[in-house]
């Protein structure tokens, strides 16, 4: 985890806002999100950013922890084994998006269920806006997020979309959804960088 944001502190913020649901989605990590489940008085989306060689996937709507530095293809499957959503962050991001090639993505985007068009860490307009492109070619919802990892950035993206219980119904409510967002400063790297300086000592 590269941030120290308190539970309360995230429930606070998103009534503050409105925010009615929120995905947590710590990077090789699911207590956090376990935990703000029982506490908050919204909807809570169990997620993980899982890190594979190939770059991060996330799973949402999962029941269970996924260990980093399996395959992609494994990470994918172990997120479809309990019935989540694969959906893949900041994809084409020069810094952070999946390194594969043409070939890599085609086998892997039939398990892909959503793909992130907009994320408000990346600074850059061209790897959204390819993001966009690619979900259009391939039929695939589009997401957006903050990425939060200080309170601060919490509603940089919000995706307004209809009430849902289930993932179909999720996957349903997103294809109809609005994203209104903006990106967050180039300084909250700073604050990733301290946070994971500190978390190392």
């Amino acid at each position: 985890m590269d941030c120290h944001n308190e539970l309360d502190e995230i429930v606070i913020r998103c009534q503050e806002l409105g925010i009615n649901c929120v995905a947590i989605a710590d990077h090789d990590a699911t207590e956090g999100a376990f935990k703000l489940k029982e506490m908050a008085p919204f909807k809570v989306i169990i997620a993980e950013e899982i890190l594979t060689p190939s770059g991060e996937v996330m799973g949402l709507f999962l029941k269970e922890h996924i260990a980093s530095g399996l395959s992609i293809e494994r990470a994918i499957d172990s997120v479809r084994a309990q019935g989540g959503l694969v959906s893949i962050p900041h994809p084409f991001d020069p810094m952070r998006g999946l390194r594969l090639n043409e070939e890599g993505w085609a086998r892997i985007i039939p398990q892909v269920d959503i793909l992130e068009v907009f994320n408000a860490r990346c600074p850059f307009g061209r790897p959204a806006t390819k993001a966009r492109a690619y979900a259009r070619e391939h039929n695939l919802p589009g997401i957006a997020g903050s990425d939060a990892h200080s309170i601060g950035e919490i509603g940089n993206v919000i995706v307004e979309l209809l009430d849902f219980n289930t993932p179909e119904e999720f996957l349903e409510a997103l294809k109809k959804a609005k994203i209104n967002g903006k990106r967050s400063s180039p300084f909250v790297h700073f604050n990733s960088t301290w946070s994971k300086i500190k978390n190392a000592f």
